[in-house]
């Protein structure tokens, strides 16, 4: 009977990842790399363009890094956290101010962003290439999206990564095992696994208070982000609630307290409102009509928000996402809802059912299986409603109709539902077989029953195991279930599989065309910055001082002088303007010699054209190309 048997080599019996695994991993660092690397040559180039209101922020940075103060919110107003100023004031003071070292920062958060990407697409049940796919679109980055990205004017930058964060945090806490839920044998078997489950008790209260930390530092920073921390939140408190009484909860309280404290403090000392103040600046009190919000908020915002519109403007062809958006909410909605309802399986050996149907799991399921793909969906929906919550919001303001090509960075965020929105597509993909086929699993021998198993710490996999949404033949969390094993059903499949990658390949090649067309208009950009840097290097030879100019001319002149320049904004009836920082109003009025500036061609340039002249009280005017400096005669 031993005849045939041979010996097999003791690490035989160890699961080894397959290196064909490895592939779409590296492709994934490789297009990362690549998304990071055109950014940081977008922006040596001097793209996309800057602006007073990033300047503004640059200001910020410039008074934090010589302790001259200590802002809370964006200058003139009373929302929008200057958390982007605080990140840049090291370099600031370090290298002096220049756009280029203001968004070092925002190019680090978004590289951020990527990896965190990968991550929560793992997480929530994708394979490798899912997620590679994943950060593929993310690498794309059309005019709309780079601004988003990269421009330090306030919020948009940090809010896609700390939200992706937040997700992560959430399947982490919900998926992990609580202390006091660990088998006594393990919570007492020695000094070891003492020292270790300790261990493990203060990594998951860390969790916790970073939880509370990323959130409270979210809605001082820019309450945009409001819908995917309550959604998050609400998932935590579904899965947590009883740990939340304890410990758990004191700690998210403490960590959401002091990200949020400065927010709290400033609203306590001076009686201000943040979310008021945001709702007005939002245009909920200027008029649009039904008509005009619902084609900016449902038409035009998906398609800029995802990257897929020329810069400037949408193409009628580049308007196909908005339905494909919408349809895929409610089928991502529908599937993570479907998985939600499915009971968990039973742990009961002698009554764990061979069948499955509506009310019965599927023989062989393991609960804490089913536990993860329940937690899985339950993130996935609450990025969904995050998302629909976000649009719908946006579209009930007056900004859509009004300003819908601007004002569709509200929208960036919807970035981060990106994993959850894209489930549909994926799913459909590899159930007709479209997909790249998962690795074969490595083989591994079963434990006979009754026999105990090496304890594992939760969600965390041995090295070179690979992840479930990895092994051949094992189906995803929240794929959907067959349509039949007939030919119908297999051509249904089959149809739901070509119409999903076509849609995949749409959104490539959307996003990879507005791509192209943001890199054309580079020069343009590197041109205008370089007549600015001549602007500034003219003033600083006429040894002027102060000036007066329109409002995107002002802060974005004294930032590039480190303030060597003081600017007060009149608008183009030399009427004065709205000063973020009334300290410069002040000193350019106590300047008899205060000069003017404007742009050529402008209303302002115009209007100061018709004071030149040779006497006393009049204007002479200095020429630099694209700008005209207009110097008081006395």
């Amino acid at each position: 009977m031993t005849a045939g048997v041979r010996q097999e080599p003791r690490d035989a019996t160890r699961p080894r990842a397959p290196r064909r695994t490895r592939l779409p991993a590296l492709l994934a660092l490789l297009i990362g790399l690549a998304g990071v690397g055109y950014r940081l040559a977008l922006l040596l180039a001097d793209a996309p363009p800057t602006n007073s209101d990033e300047a503004t922020m640059g200001l910020a940075a410039l008074h934090i890094a010589r302790g001259d103060g200590f802002p809370v919110w964006f200058y003139g107003q009373a929302y929008m956290g200057t958390l982007e100023a605080y990140l840049a004031a090291p370099l600031v003071a370090l290298a002096g101010p220049s756009v280029l070292v203001l968004r070092l920062p925002t190019l680090a958060l978004y590289a951020l962003f990527l990896a965190l990407s990968w991550r929560l697409t793992r997480r929530l049940g994708g394979d490798r290439w899912f997620a590679l796919l994943v950060v593929g679109l993310l690498a794309l980055g059309s005019d709309r999206v780079v601004k988003n990205q990269l421009i330090a004017g306030g919020g948009y930058p940090e809010l896609n990564p700390a939200g992706v964060a937040l997700a992560l945090l959430t399947v982490s806490l919900c998926a992990g095992v609580p202390r006091a839920r660990l088998p006594r044998r393990l919570a007492t078997s020695g000094a070891a696994a003492t020292g270790t489950a300790a261990a493990g008790v203060a990594a998951r209260l860390a969790r916790w208070a970073g939880w509370g930390l990323v959130s409270g530092l979210l809605l001082w920073a820019d309450p945009l982000i409001l819908p995917f921390v309550l959604a998050l939140g609400a998932v935590l408190l579904g899965c947590r609630r009883r740990e939340l009484i304890g410990r758990a909860g004191g700690v998210l309280a403490a960590g959401l307290l002091l990200g949020a404290a400065p927010m709290l403090l400033d609203s306590l000392r001076h009686g201000r409102d943040p979310l008021a103040a945001v709702l007005t600046a939002s245009g909920a009190d200027a008029a649009a009509t039904w008509g005009e919000r619902l084609y900016g908020g449902l038409v035009l915002g998906p398609p800029l928000a995802m990257g897929f519109c020329s810069p400037g403007h949408c193409a009628g062809w580049q308007l196909w996402w908005a339905p494909a958006f919408l349809m895929l909410l409610a089928l991502a909605t529908a599937a993570a809802w479907r998985v939600l309802r499915r009971p968990l399986p039973s742990t009961d050996l002698g009554r764990f059912p061979f069948v499955a149907n509506d009310n019965c799991p599927r023989s062989g399921d393991d609960p804490a299986d089913a536990t993860e793909r329940r937690v899985s969906a339950a993130v996935r929906l609450a990025l969904l409603a995050g998302a629909a919550a976000v649009l719908a919001a946006y579209t009930a303001s007056s900004a859509a109709g009004r300003t819908p090509v601007e004002s569709a960075r509200y929208l960036s965020v919807l970035a981060v539902a990106i994993p959850a929105l894209l489930w549909p597509l994926w799913t459909a993909a590899r159930r007709a077989g479209l997909w790249p086929p998962p690795a074969k699993p490595p083989h591994r021998p079963a434990h006979h029953l009754g026999e105990p198993a090496l304890p594992e710490l939760p969600g965390v996999r041995q090295v070179g195991e690979p992840a479930a949404s990895d092994l051949a033949g094992a189906r995803q969390v929240g794929e959907m279930e067959g349509v039949g094993s007939g030919a119908g059903g297999r051509m249904r499949t089959r149809a739901a599989g070509v119409v999903a990658v076509a849609v995949l390949a749409g959104m490539i090649g959307t996003g990879a065309a507005a791509t192209a067309g943001a890199i054309g208009g580079v020069p343009a950009i590197h041109a205008e910055a370089d007549r600015h840097r001549a602007l500034v290097d003219t003033l600083g030879a006429l040894g002027v001082r102060h000036v007066r100019a329109g409002y995107w001319t002002c802060n974005r002149l004294t930032f590039a002088s480190g303030e060597d320049v003081r600017c007060a904004v009149v608008d183009d009836e030399l009427r004065p303007g709205f000063d973020r920082l009334p300290a410069y109003r002040r000193a350019v009025d106590a300047d008899p010699d205060a000069a003017w500036v404007a742009p050529a061609g402008s209303p302002l340039a115009a209007r100061l054209d018709a004071r030149l002249g040779p006497g006393p009280g009049t204007l002479r005017i200095v020429e630099v190309p694209g700008w005209r400096i207009y110097l008081p005669r006395r």
